[in-house]
């Protein structure tokens, strides 16, 4: 259909995926990030070679092309294609060891990993600026940050600090190849020991865009950690629909109760409640290092104590 169009209209054509890669491909800062778009776009290209050269005759093999037909144009540049896609594959591998090696180092100090997660434009970045007063790019725009950014956020109510991740945004429908390229940044929120899931509660679309953060957080494996949902662009909502309290906790499934927050990442509103959050989540996770026993968790539930993994008993002291 895409061929077809083209040749009917005389302009390229690009379906959902291929704007998608445009606007990665626009965005992306870091070697990593540039990687990541570059296997996704070969990753897309390889799918979408037949046919393109019909106008090539199969190339002739032999001394003066004389004798029998070699490899049609397709194959070659399907054998190019695979190549470079393995190179760029092995340079990503390289990348994400070395983002494994920091994260190590990070758990070996104890340092407790909060990452942000939402929809693309939920304001994700506009928060993160405002808690660690960074000068991350943010913008009202799909996918302004594709780059994974941690900045260090000191905590005086619970009197350390933590690591906050800015990460890539998700989208509705992201193509499967584009999740597994991009996994090297999303393991950053799979790796943390708090999500703040941002949540844009302007959108009139905001349960659907809420429910496919969560599918593919499923994903990446990162369903099991605690989440604080973050209700961002209060400052946008109609008075009729502004919450009594900022600060509240949500039953999303029976029995499980989750910490929500409601927030304006511009104007500061709520941002006091959502520091007492996770310095309870921090300090949480200050004492269940400290001792083997159970212990409240700032949402009202029970923490089972920590196990060895070999035995799956509590640790001796």
């Amino acid at each position: 259909q895409q061929r077809n169009l083209e040749r009917h209209l005389g302009v390229p054509v690009a379906d959902r995926t291929a704007l998608i890669l445009e606007i990665f491909a626009a965005r992306a800062q870091s070697h990593e990030g540039k990687l990541q778009v570059e296997l996704a776009r070969l990753q897309y290209l390889s799918t979408r070679l037949v046919r393109r050269w019909s106008h090539l005759e199969r190339q002739r093999g032999g001394v003066g092309h004389r004798g029998g037909p070699g490899e049609a144009q397709i194959e070659l540049d399907r054998r190019m294609i695979g190549e470079r896609i393995k190179s760029v594959k092995a340079r990503l591998e390289k990348v994400k060891r070395q983002h494994g090696t920091q994260r190590r180092a990070r758990e070996r100090s104890g340092t407790f990993r909060v990452s942000l997660v939402g929809y693309t434009n939920a304001g994700k970045s506009t928060l993160f600026n405002a808690l660690v007063k960074a000068r991350t790019y943010a913008a009202n725009q799909l996918f302004a940050t594709l780059d994974t950014t941690t900045r260090s956020l000191y905590l005086g109510e619970a009197g350390r600090s933590v690591s906050l991740s800015d990460t890539v945004g998700f989208i509705r429908d992201l193509p499967h190849k584009l999740v597994e390229a991009f996994r090297a940044t999303l393991q950053e929120a799979a790796d943390a020991n708090l999500l703040l899931h941002v949540i844009d509660a302007s959108s009139p679309a905001l349960h659907e865009q809420q429910a496919e953060v969560d599918r593919v957080l499923v994903e990446i494996g990162a369903e099991g950690i605690a989440q604080v949902l973050v209700y961002n662009k209060l400052d946008l909502m109609e008075p009729s629909q502004r919450p009594r309290s900022l600060r509240d906790v949500l039953e999303v499934a029976p029995g499980v109760r989750v910490p929500r927050v409601f927030v304006s990442s511009l104007n500061g509103e709520g941002l006091a409640a959502l520091r007492e959050v996770i310095s309870e989540f921090a300090a949480t996770d200050l004492a269940l290092n400290s001792d083997a026993a159970g212990f409240t968790l700032p949402d009202g539930s029970i923490a089972p104590p920590p196990v060895e993994p070999s035995t799956g008993r509590p640790p001796h002291h």
